[in-house]
């Protein structure tokens, strides 16, 4: 009764949260060309980047340390600060935008409230942290869209994540910044963090290299049908946050973990065929996303097995092979826009990411199989 308590507290509030800022996304698209659409992406993908070079203590190193009630988060937050910080200054010099630096500071809040919040199991608190962020999201972003046009949309982002604060501000005051907790324990935050950033990179190189070799408008397509990829992993991502926490522990939770994969192939087949009929109606002019949204849809099932494995690997603090398997994907990914890319155009970028999220989770249940069984043994 309680894991399902504590499930339906992430779950209710994911759920609600991701479906207020997909249909702001959604609404956004409807209200501006693809170019737009997709520089706008193009610059969240710079800040998202960053964000994960600058974040040393990421989401899952601090919910597995928190779990453990190991008192490491002050000083994972000063060091994300401070190389916050040195990265604002970078990005100025590159590009010359303020809301950049704005949204970098967002996401870096957001992800270290979230971590402390889920490694502590205050599902409760986190559904009420994480609707108040979405609700910001959609009425800031509306409201800066219809004052300042596109341009004011990252100062929205930005400002959406400013409760978070609180979360931070508490345990700084809490817990005292010590840096010996990090010398027995480096291998596995060092390894996070490498994950962090190859995850990231894994999500958002194919932008800088898309916008060079197809343009703002094929991203800003390709960028539609990655928004409804995301509305499809919500499932997964509400057992991925549940299970993590409760892994690092040695609670295993096979049944919820194998439901997951089951919803993923419903919601592909779902995705698949549902497209043809509802992009022409609601997104006229996103027409060459249909059948990117009709292939990407399969990359839900590797991405979802990846999740189970990822959890599993990350309550065990053995997180080497998740870097590996990242390592691979990105590989994939990028040889196979080369390659597509210039040929297929946006369904070569779709065949692309499918192909890459199978390397991903191919290579992951082989080293993790084979850590199996060399324990078996």
């Amino acid at each position: 009764m309680k894991k399902l308590k504590e499930l339906s507290q992430i779950g209710s509030a994911d759920i609600m949260g991701n479906a207020i800022t997909a249909f702001f996304w959604l609404f956004l698209s409807s209200q501006i060309p693809p170019d737009q659409y997709g520089e706008l992406f193009y610059f969240i993908g710079i800040v998202a980047t960053a964000s994960a070079f600058v974040l040393f203590g990421n989401q899952n190193t601090l919910i597995v340390y928190v779990s453990k009630k190991i008192q490491i988060e002050s000083t994972l937050y000063f060091i994300s600060l401070m190389l916050g910080v040195v990265a604002s200054f970078i990005i100025m010099i590159l590009f010359y935008r303020v809301d950049t630096i704005f949204l970098l500071f967002g996401y870096i809040i957001n992800t270290l409230a979230i971590g402390q919040l889920l490694g502590n199991k205050s599902f409760s608190l986190y559904s009420k942290y994480m609707l108040l962020q979405k609700g910001l999201t959609l009425s800031l972003g509306i409201l800066f869209f219809i004052i300042f046009g596109s341009e004011g949309i990252l100062y929205a982002l930005a400002l959406s994540y400013i409760f978070f604060i609180i979360v931070i501000f508490r345990k700084f005051r809490d817990t005292k910044i010590n840096f010996k907790l990090l010398k027995n324990r480096s291998t596995f935050i060092v390894n996070n963090y490498a994950i962090d950033i190859l995850t990231k990179i894994n999500a958002h190189l194919n932008k800088f290299i898309i916008v060079p070799l197809l343009g703002f408008t094929v991203l800003g397509n390709f960028s539609l049908s990655l928004q409804i990829v995301n509305i499809g992993m919500i499932f997964t991502m509400i057992v991925f946050k549940y299970t993590i926490s409760h892994d690092a522990q040695g609670q295993e939770n096979k049944k919820l973990k194998k439901l997951a994969v089951i919803i993923s192939i419903i919601i592909a087949l779902f995705g698949m065929f549902i497209a043809p009929y509802v992009i022409p109606i609601f997104f006229p002019q996103y027409i060459e996303a249909i059948d990117a949204i009709r292939i990407i849809s399969f990359s839900l099932i590797p991405m979802t097995i990846t999740s189970t494995y990822s959890s599993k690997l990350l309550g065990r603090e053995k997180n080497k092979r998740i870097v590996l398997s990242k390592i691979v994907s990105i590989a994939t990914f990028i040889i196979s826009i080369l390659i597509l890319g210039p040929f297929y155009g946006i369904i070569g970028l779709a065949f692309s990411y499918l192909l890459a999220t199978i390397a991903e989770s191919s290579s992951l249940i082989i080293k993790f199989e084979k850590l199996h069984s060399n324990k078996s043994s």
